[in-house]
């Protein structure tokens, strides 16, 4: 029987991609797998925890918190910096075309090296994970472009004996795209966290957050989340 693993944070993007292997292989046949790495929106894990139950999947969980403790990341409960309250294009004009503050060094690089791992020993054929262009774009996240998944994609392929494939579905789309493909699914939504202050509701403020409304009010919905 046919498997799939999807790299899963409870968020927008990752939610979506567990839907889209839900509809293809069927929740008997989708595993999902959340990591913890030091991240203050630890939130994220709880409503991961949520959603795996409303679909019946399996849900393994990873802690890699140990690898990043010596950066200085804003994303990481490690950092005394604070999250920015701006976009990501308002962030990129103050870095010059560097990562943003919320990059985690090489985090998809990590996250997706030992999901291969899980994913072969585990018998999949792909794993799934919710790289988009927006956030790609400029070299906000670096390890969400096209060329970052192209190359993974070819190390895991090799790597795993050409048994294993790396799936990024919306990584030549917005996230505008990814909420109407859950739409279309229906995904739940309202189950989903993507704020990265670390609050008891979301901040409104944050790069993800401004993506997460500017996504669901051009798809002419409420954000589920907010009702």
């Amino acid at each position: 029987m046919k498997k799939a693993l999807v790299l899963f944070s409870g968020g927008i993007d990752s939610t979506t991609c567990l839907a889209m292997a839900i509809d293809k292989y069927g929740a008997k046949n989708v595993i999902a797998l959340s990591v913890s790495y030091g991240q203050k929106h630890l939130k994220e894990i709880e409503a991961s925890d949520k959603i795996a139950a409303f679909y019946g999947v399996e849900h393994l969980k990873l802690d890699l918190g140990e690898i990043f403790k010596n950066s200085n990341c804003s994303l990481l409960s490690s950092s005394p910096k604070s999250i920015p309250e701006l976009s990501y294009a308002e962030q990129l004009k103050r870095t010059e075309g560097m990562p943003v503050s919320t990059y985690v060094p090489f985090r998809n690089g990590l996250f997706i090296s030992a999901a291969a791992s899980m994913a072969i020993s585990q018998e999949c054929e792909v794993i799934y994970y919710g790289a988009h262009s927006d956030d790609a774009a400029r070299n906000a996240y670096p390890d969400c472009s096209e060329e970052f998944n192209l190359a993974m994609g070819e190390a895991i392929y090799i790597g795993s004996g050409r048994r294993l494939k790396l799936e990024a579905p919306f990584v030549r789309k917005t996230k505008t795209d990814v909420v109407k493909k859950g739409l279309e699914l229906k995904a739940p939504y309202e189950l989903t966290w993507s704020c990265y202050a670390g609050g008891d509701k979301p901040c409104g403020k944050c790069g993800t957050c401004i993506d997460r409304a500017r996504a669901f009010a051009l798809n002419g919905v409420e954000d589920p989340a907010l009702k």
